[in-house]
């Protein structure tokens, strides 16, 4: 006789929301330490900030408007549940970046240290956000659907995305700002590529 199978465990919706908001948080201070330094990242964050950065714009509100488009994909490729939680992840970090502003002021930071603890910060953060069912929006929900369906690594893709994003970079920032940029963006990936496996972890 052959036993049934143990079913898959499933997060409460109190476990979500305090794994949403840690998350959200590890990811929101990665960023506050990038634009101390005056670094960049890759995805919408990224793009958000070469905006912000060449014209001024304020980051959050431009991370949030960059990511509309995508919730609609997010609906779409992996259901109302994942969109919403997309939407109240994305919510939470330009919410928690513009706060950080002032409650965390840095006057000067390496930028190497920077992009290394941006790195492994918001690479920890995007896993949590990962293993909830959520994510941060843009280029995350594509790499996501695109491991889901065809066994592409998410890390992998994200990476090919932020090559062509630090080459649009080099017009706005110095060369050596995004030359640490980009260490920032491999230690995140690294972190992903390595971490983020669903056969390994399956939770919804």
């Amino acid at each position: 006789m052959i036993a049934d199978p143990l079913p898959l465990p499933h997060h409460r919706p109190f476990e979500d929301l305090q794994g949403l908001v840690l998350a959200s948080a590890q990811a929101a201070l990665g960023l506050h330490l990038l634009r101390a330094a005056g670094l960049m990242t890759g995805g919408t964050a990224g793009l958000a900030l070469i905006l912000a950065y060449g014209l001024g714009w304020n980051f959050s509100l431009t991370f949030f408007a960059l990511n509309i488009p995508f919730f609609a994909l997010a609906w779409r490729a992996r259901g109302p549940v994942f969109c919403a939680k997309s939407l109240g992840s994305v919510t939470l970090v330009s919410v928690m970046a513009e706060a950080l502003k002032p409650l965390l002021h840095l006057d000067w930071i390496h930028p190497g240290a920077a992009a290394v603890l941006f790195g492994v910060s918001a690479g920890v953060g995007l896993l949590g956000l990962f293993r909830h069912s959520g994510s941060l929006g843009g280029v995350s929900i594509v790499a996501l659907i695109l491991q889901d369906r065809y066994g592409i690594r998410a890390g992998l893709t994200q990476i090919v995305h932020d090559l062509l994003l630090f080459a649009l970079a080099l017009a706005v920032l110095p060369a050596a700002n995004v030359a640490w940029s980009m260490l920032g963006a491999l230690v995140l990936n690294g972190v992903i590529a390595l971490n983020h496996r669903r056969d390994w972890y399956v939770a919804s």
